[in-house]
């Protein structure tokens, strides 16, 4: 993986060269017509070739950082509002793991622990076991003198690639301006703002030990939870570029399709429980909702947290208002739901009555589940198919962005509702929204009450 920004910058500038000759070529066969059909239609940009998608995947896997989270962030978006060639890319991409060489690897560990790093642990697996966008992790096992410290031997130990928090900046400017050169994304995307969000959490989760900081808080948040588990830090192993924290046992989620019907709803149950927490009870949100960051033991019925960089707390008057619109989504209440729209920021009052009808509509959409009475039956859900319907619209009619902190906290909201559909899952989900909310208390000290 490239590690300075000048071969970083190569990387990038080798990667738009070749987009711009594959989209000449594929201009040039468009015009003789030697196209095939679907190349030759108008709708399909020149840039989105066969051989152009491989390149971008390519390029993103390898450059890792902020090309693979921006793809991580985009690849949320619904893949019907964007071209199929963009939203294979993005597929490709979130689901790629590029390894570094173990050479960088030592090289980081050296600097940030000490060049004695290794007599700490019993054993270190070279060969990473996962990959992300800022790191990949190895097993270890650590010494006799630190395992009776933290009363655990078998750690996770989790090395950030080199490079990649000095050149986030850099990074995301390239990124931004092959983007629209290419026209790869939709109007109404607002790319600039994806950028700014994109730039924030990736300096976040740069940061080894905010994110120590917000698993050890996590820990004592979810300690008494009957079904919720997360790693314990070794603090003296950690830093700003390592994390080094228990390990934990366990299946990922996006295995957990197998389940019984029995074990599915107990884990859709408690996935939505826990996100519905996070926002209005501890105030505090994991909001990557990457099913490889939930771990689900078999033998103990609990499931492990992993992933706490995009860890973070909301503002209270952003929360009351956000509450009253899921409140309102909830009732079936039109006109509330487009008054707290308007308060929380999604729309500024002089929207189109299109766009205004399709943004309500979709907010009544992600209230259905919480709109039921009983068990909903994330398996006959039209909730999906519905919101998707109204995406096109709301690119095209939209006035202003949607508030910077719904970034997150969309993502890992829809997160946790595809999780379910996957499982297709039956969950109690106004009972849990209900049981919750009433716990919640406003600026001005009001409660809802049902």
């Amino acid at each position: 993986m490239p590690s300075n920004r000048v071969s970083r910058l190569f990387h990038y500038g080798s990667l738009a060269v070749g987009l711009g000759f594959g989209a000449l070529g594929e201009a040039t066969k468009r015009w003789s017509g030697l196209g095939t059909l679907d190349s030759q239609s108008s709708s399909t940009s020149v840039f989105l070739t066969r051989a152009n998608v491989d390149r971008i995947v390519t390029k993103l896997t390898r450059m890792r950082g902020a090309a693979l989270k921006l793809g991580q962030m985009l690849s949320i978006q619904d893949s019907k509002s964007m071209s199929p060639e963009i939203a294979e890319v993005l597929q490709r991409v979130q689901n790629s793991a590029n390894y570094v060489p173990i050479s960088q690897v030592e090289k980081t560990v050296d600097r940030e622990l000490g060049p004695n790093w290794r007599a700490e642990f019993a054993s270190f697996n070279d060969a990473p076991f996962a990959a992300a966008s800022i790191g990949q992790v190895h097993e270890a096992r650590l010494g006799k003198n630190v395992q009776e410290q933290v009363g655990f031997d078998k750690v996770a130990v989790k090395v950030q690639y080199p490079g990649v928090a000095n050149s986030i900046d850099s990074d995301l400017n390239n990124l931004q301006s092959l983007l629209v050169m290419s026209k790869l994304l939709p109007r109404g995307m607002y790319l600039d703002n994806s950028i700014r969000v994109a730039r924030r959490e990736l300096h976040w989760e740069c940061d080894y030990q905010r994110e120590a900081d917000a698993m050890t808080k996590f820990g004592t948040l979810l300690a008494d939870d009957p079904v919720f588990v997360v790693p314990r830090l070794v603090s003296d192993l950690s830093s700003k570029m390592v994390l080094t924290a228990e390990f934990m046992d366990g299946a990922h989620l996006k295995h957990a399709e197998g389940y019984s019907q029995e074990i599915r709803d107990y884990i859709g149950t408690h996935i939505m429980r826990l996100c519905l927490q996070e926002l209005f009870d501890f105030e505090f949100m994991q909001t990557d909702p990457n099913w490889a960051n939930f771990l689900y033991n078999e033998h103990t019925g609990k499931i492990a947290l992993l992933d706490f960089g995009a860890s973070r707390s909301f503002d209270k008057s952003f929360l009351d208002k956000y509450l009253c619109v899921l409140k309102a989504a909830m009732d079936g209440d039109r006109e509330a739901c487009r008054h707290w729209s308007k308060e929380l920021g999604f729309l500024t009052g002089y929207e189109a009555d299109v766009m205004t009808q399709a943004h309500v509509d979709s907010v009544l959409e992600i209230g259905k589940p919480f709109r039921a009475t009983g068990i909903y039956d994330f398996g006959n859900q039209d909730v999906s198919s519905n919101v998707r319907s109204a995406i096109p619209v709301m690119l095209r009619h939209r006035l202003t962005p949607p508030p910077e902190e719904t970034y997150s906290l969309h993502r890992k909201l829809s997160g946790a509702f595809l999780l379910c559909i996957k499982l297709r899952a039956r969950v109690p989900c106004q009972d849990l929204f209900k049981g919750i909310t009433s716990k919640y208390t406003f600026s001005d000290g009001a409660q809802l009450v049902y």
